[in-house]
Parts: structure tokens; sequence; C-alpha cells
């Protein structure tokens, strides 16, 4: 499944909220930095904790958006992702490694507490990719 991933400058909160009002739909989630386990392997400073990690807004039947905030200044060309949620660890492995070619990682695609594989990684062509195999 393929779906459109928005990225934030610390204003992922307000920017859903203005598209709940603009569209209508439902807030499926939204889960901010502090409710995440504590781990090494994704720290999170206390400037942080109120930032969304993760949220999800259904537009339409079939129609979601997802995003967050980063920790770091993005770019505008940073802001949208292409999030591929896929059943196969093996099919991610090999999309993964076509694409970081001549890209770059932002996100080693590995094991984490949410999804059996996850990473985000920038194309060769400047497109931003996020994987997800749960």
């Amino acid at each position: 499944m393929i779906k459109p991933y928005l990225m934030f400058n610390r204003e992922c909160e307000e920017a859903f909220k203005l598209y709940v009002e603009a569209f209508g739909g439902e807030l499926i989630a939204m889960q901010k930095y502090s409710e995440i386990p504590l781990s090494p392997d994704f720290p999170v400073e206390e400037s942080d904790k109120d930032l969304v990690l993760y949220s999800q807004l259904r537009l339409t039947e079939d129609g979601i958006i997802m995003g967050s905030d980063s920790n770091r200044e993005l770019k505008d060309s940073d802001k949208v992702v292409v999030s591929v949620e896929l059943n196969s660890e093996e099919q991610a492995r090999k999309a993964w490694k076509i694409l970081k070619e001549e890209g770059s990682i932002h996100m080693d695609l590995h094991e984490t507490f949410f999804a059996k594989l996850h990473g985000s990684l920038k194309d060769k062509f400047g497109v931003s990719w996020m994987f997800t195999v749960n």
C-alpha cells in the first residue's frame, strides 16, 4: 500500500487540525514522541517530547495521509515522502538495495518497536521513500 507521508518542522499537530477542518475526515492516530518506549536506538530529547511521531488522517474511505514532526530542520523538498507498506521482508530488502544506490539513507532499514522492518532514504532522483514491513 502506498500513502503520502508529510513531514513538518514542529507543526504537524497544527497542520493536521487544519486538514480536519478543511476536509473533514477522521483523525485515526496522533502519537507524540513522549508516548514511545525509551530506546537507545531512538533517543528522544526533552525538547522533542511534544512533537508528533506519527499521525494518520482518513480523508475518504480509502484515502489516507500520514505525517510527523521532524526533530531536524527540513527543506521544502524533504516534506513529502512516499510511504510504502510491504508484506514481504524480501521484497522490501530488494527495493531498498536498488533505491539506495547513488542515494542517501536517512534511517537504515531495521527492526523497530512498531514494525519488522522500517527505514527511509532518498533515491538518486531526490525522491524520499519510507519503507515499512509489518
